[in-house]
Parts: C-alpha cells; structure tokens; sequence
C-alpha cells in the first residue's frame, strides 16, 4: 500500500474548490452525475468524490470526468502555463552579454 499524503488546509480547500467548480460547470451545462459517469467510465461515487475534491481520487480520474464534460480536460493544460514567478526568476538569473568597447575610428 502506498503512503497516505497529508495535505495542508490550504491545499484541501483548493482541491475542494476545484470539485465545486467541476460540479457547477457539469450543472451549468444541464449534464447529470450518471452521464458524466458512464462516459468517463467511472462510478457515480468516484464522480461524486471529484466533485467533493476528495484528494484520493487519481489526477487521470479527474481528467477523465473533465473530459467527460464536453472536452474540459483541455484546460488542464492551462496549470503553470503562465508562470510569471518563474520566467521572473530565470530573467534574473540570466547574464547580459558585454559588448566590446566601440572602436575609434582610424583616420
């Protein structure tokens, strides 16, 4: 068995906010809990725990339920896509090259 991951408050209540806002698009777009399960191949309580963002569900379980849901699972790709602190950093540590000094003209 593998180990159990503890989570900070803060990271439950993302994962919790994220199964809120998968719920709300699936009934945003008028789609039952049964539809979302039989075409993702999950049971309804996997779907139901995705929506409570339980974090023992596996990331491929909730792609699939995204997927599920009219093509969703593209927006996955939009985690740490812009990744500002990130591209500030390597900025930072990027070294300007020196130019040579510039030559007097010879006359």
């Amino acid at each position: 068995m593998g180990k159990k991951i503890v989570l900070t408050p803060s990271i439950q209540r993302i994962l919790q906010r994220m199964g809120e806002q998968i719920k709300l698009a699936r009934l945003r777009r008028n789609i039952s809990m049964e539809i979302v399960a039989e075409r993702s191949g999950l049971g309804r309580t996997t779907v139901w725990a995705i929506e409570k963002g339980s974090p023992s569900v596996s990331m491929g379980a909730y792609a699939k339920v995204l997927h599920a849901i009219e093509g969703m699972d593209k927006d996955l790709l939009l985690i740490c896509k812009d990744d500002a602190k990130g591209r500030l950093i390597q900025d930072l540590n990027l070294t300007v090259a020196r130019r040579a000094p510039k030559r007097k003209n010879d006359e």
